[in-house]
């Protein structure tokens, strides 16, 4: 049985995307401006071992099936088909297609590529966010390469939703208005103290020193985001006012600050741990304080939460875990913080992931050559996929502002406005 005949049998004799494969074979529509190629008979080991999303990324990610064209449209066009409402493969017809393929191709079977978290990698760290655990997670995604990063993230190495004023607005505008959104919901003013756990690159930091005269630390799990931000502290010559440290969120010394921003770090902490973590960042302000949490979240709260081991988890965010937004909003408020303002930044993201991508593909040579092929392959197709999580509603990115109260004061204004003018 040709490849092309089996394609045609799983998604359909109208795939909107053309098929081409290693036997010489080809389907779908002979138009099309995006082709998946199947290379070589590894990927049909992945496929039999592992059929849809996940033998798919192994394939991409060790090469043995690539894409001519526009990753996105690519998505775009087969999500529907290969994972949602396609054609349907009955058990005889699924026989058919083994008999096709060769029952070798189920026996023999391949390791997935390394940059994939096996699950037994983890185990042996303790549970699910140990101390240990959580640092070797964070070691996974975040300690790929600076250098890699900043081809990427481009000059701001933010790695978190920008906030865009209009549709055409630049990547670092819309960086330096996340951040600066962020100052002006905390009521960030000179001689004030900030906490920002999970501080990434140290970008909320330097803003926060820079623009307010704030005197700002921030915390990262992740040794090369410290030494990388530190450098451009100095640079900037902010050292008497801004601080990164590799640390936990759960070490920082105790004391009291007048603000705490956490961008993108409750994606990391669990939901079992949710009650701990925002209790521990209340008992870290003054009364009066507030506090700004910026993630990533899943509609509703009813629905299901990230797989542990599905794709994101295994080669991109191994243990995140996605909470729907009144799931953080309540744990907030159990804390001890009156919410004082919530918005939904989903649009956004979409937005800042499309140009991380046209980032990659512009300096794809250059990136290859920093983290290898595989690696990049697989921020290509994550990011990619991840647009479309946004814009169809899979996905969405809340901030949520929460005060600790001075008695019954929250000492905000009665009408704050937010936005710039």
């Amino acid at each position: 049985m040709r490849l092309a005949e089996i394609f045609e049998r799983v998604v359909g004799k109208d795939a909107p995307v053309r098929f081409r494969a290693y036997d010489g074979s080809t389907a779908g529509d002979p138009e099309s401006d995006t082709t998946l190629v199947v290379r070589n008979p590894a990927a049909l080991n992945y496929l039999a071992q592992s059929p849809g999303a996940m033998g798919l990324t192994r394939a991409y990610v060790a090469g043995h099936i690539d894409l001519e064209g526009d990753m996105y449209t690519a998505l775009d066009r087969m999500t529907g088909v290969a994972f949602g409402d396609g054609v349907r493969t009955s058990p005889a017809e699924l026989a058919k297609i083994v008999r096709g393929i060769g029952w070798v191709k189920f026996v023999n079977r391949i390791p997935p590529p390394p940059q994939e978290m096996r699950r037994g990698r983890l185990s042996w760290l303790g549970t699910r966010h140990a101390k240990d655990r959580d640092a070797e997670v964070i070691h996974h995604h975040y300690d790929v390469s600076n250098a890699f990063y900043e081809l990427v993230l481009g000059p701001s190495m933010t790695y978190t939703c920008a906030v865009f004023g209009s549709d055409d607005a630049s990547l670092e505008q819309a960086q330096y208005d996340k951040h600066d959104l962020v100052a002006r919901k905390l009521g960030l003013e000179e001689g004030m103290r900030l906490l920002d756990v999970g501080c990434g690159w140290g970008g909320m930091v330097m803003h926060a020193a820079r623009e307010y005269g704030v005197k700002a630390l921030g915390v990262t799990l992740s040794k090369e985001q410290a030494e990388w931000a530190s450098k451009r502290i100095a640079q900037e010559g902010l050292t008497d006012l801004a601080e990164v440290r590799h640390m936990d969120y759960r070490d920082v010394p105790d004391g009291i600050y007048d603000r705490i921003s956490s961008i993108g770090l409750t994606e990391h902490i669990g939901k079992k741990n949710l009650p701990d973590y925002f209790a521990g960042l209340n008992d870290k302000l003054k009364p009066g304080g507030r506090l700004l949490n910026h993630c990533i979240t899943r509609p509703r709260n009813d629905l299901p939460a990230m797989k542990p081991g599905g794709v994101i988890n295994r080669y991109v965010f191994p243990d995140g875990e996605l909470e729907g937004p009144a799931e953080i909003q309540m744990r907030m408020n159990d804390a001890g913080f009156e919410i004082r303002h919530q918005e939904n930044l989903r649009e956004h993201y979409a937005l800042t992931l499309r140009h991380w991508a046209d980032n990659l593909d512009r300096n794809w040579d250059a990136a290859v050559r920093e983290v290898g092929e595989g690696t990049a392959r697989v921020w290509r197709l994550y990011m990619n996929g991840c647009i479309l999580g946004f814009e169809r509603n899979v996905v969405q990115l809340h901030q949520i502002l929460g005060v600790k109260l001075d008695g019954t004061a929250a000492h905000m204004p009665l009408r704050p406005r937010f936005e710039r003018s």
